[in-house]
């Protein structure tokens, strides 16, 4: 039985360079289709059953972050539901990842997938419970370059006693980086807790808060298996100082609801390729930087990580000089703009090395958790933020 490999299909991405041994499969990770960022990769492969195949990415070393390939071990997957890591070696230039197939067809992928289907699911999900709840708002905001939609998802509590001006906004934003599919995964673990009618957390906070939830902010570049930008090449969290309708109406759209409704509290959600823990960043490198602001960051991250083993505040990027921040990330363009609480936060590709899993990894079920444990932070925050 010959060798195939296919990446034709939603986020797929792979360049077969090499199929004649299958203890040496050569390919390269393909860049993104407008960009030269290159590390996503989300493929199949036809073969025998019980064939030992050793993969070789030829380029490793010269992707976009070749720093993230130390320690870090592809997944795959049988059934594309669940996933599991694989034996990883990088050498500094190349990549290698072994298996023995259990099965004739095999995924294999940077990190586990979260496919447009995946996506319009979580959005129906949301609408259905809209059609015999008030809870749940679906706003198309508009399309993207090729089309796609733009979608706002709008909860809260409309018979809570607390007026609606009086309500925190609550802001989450996921996927900017469309490879960075556990953030998507972050978002689903969200709605899931805010919109479980038992859980007193949630129940709390849609009385107190209105929450502003987009899903995925790139679906174009999740098609195409793309890394970190859009159809057209931007990458979009560098937009948000001046984003454009004809190069990144993703954020033009989002930013401008932000505008027209305001913001008391932003959560980015995204996946970090080297380090292996979960943190946030925050906004200390604004100029609008406060005590105010960064009390309410203390408060946040400090009841996150008594609340959830999986966050931590050990590791991180460290912080920024007051002034020196870079004003086109979504997280410093509206912690300044609207004088909020901001955080990006970071997953990782790897493993959270504080409790790792050796056959999982981090994963998207480990995203979700993470996702809906994030309420409790807000709750302890809630009152705090205006």
């Amino acid at each position: 039985m010959p060798i195939h490999i296919s990446s034709a299909f939603d986020s797929g991405a792979i360049d077969v360079i090499s199929l004649a041994d299958p203890g040496d499969i050569r390919l390269n990770i393909r860049a993104d289709n407008a960009s030269n960022f290159a590390q996503w990769f989300h493929f199949s492969l036809h073969a025998q059953t019980a064939l030992a195949v050793r993969l070789r990415f030829m380029n490793a070393g010269q992707c976009a972050f070749p720093e993230g390939w130390k320690g870090y071990r592809v997944t795959a997957s049988y059934d594309r539901r669940h996933w599991f890591r694989i034996d990883t070696s990088f050498d500094g230039q190349v990549m290698s990842a072994r298996l023995t197939l259990d099965a004739p067809l095999v995924y294999f992928a940077y990190f586990e997938p979260y496919s447009q289907e995946q996506h319009l699911s979580l959005i129906a999900a949301s609408a259905a419970t809209a059609a015999h709840s008030h809870t749940v708002q679906v706003q198309h905001l508009g399309q993207t370059l090729e089309g796609r939609s733009i979608t706002l998802l709008s909860l809260t509590n409309p018979q809570s006693t607390t007026p609606t001006a009086q309500r925190k906004k609550v802001w989450l934003i996921a996927r900017q980086h469309p490879g960075e599919t556990m953030a998507e995964w972050f978002a689903q673990g969200f709605l899931e807790r805010l919109l479980d009618e038992g859980d007193a957390v949630a129940r709390v906070l849609l009385a107190q808060c209105v929450f502003y939830v987009v899903p995925n902010m790139n679906p174009d570049g999740a098609a195409h298996g793309n890394l970190r930008t859009n159809a057209v090449g931007a990458n979009l969290n560098r937009e948000w100082a001046t984003p454009s309708v004809e190069k990144s109406p993703e954020v033009f759209l989002v930013r401008q609801k932000m505008l027209e409704l305001g913001v008391d509290l932003c959560l980015d959600a995204h996946g970090d390729e080297g380090l292996p823990y979960n943190f946030v960043a925050g906004t200390e490198g604004t100029l609008g930087y406060s005590p105010r602001i960064e009390a309410l960051e203390a408060s946040f991250k400090a009841a996150w990580q008594s609340t959830c083993p999986d966050f931590q505040t050990a590791h991180g990027y460290g912080r920024t000089a007051q002034g020196a921040a870079n004003p086109t990330l979504a997280t410093n363009w509206v912690g300044q703009q609207f004088n909020c609480l901001a955080f990006t936060i970071e997953m990782p590709f790897k493993d959270n090395a504080d409790l790792p899993h050796p056959l999982v990894g981090w994963n998207g079920e480990r995203s979700k958790r993470l996702g809906a444990s994030v309420l409790l932070p807000i709750l302890a925050v809630a009152g705090q933020l205006r």
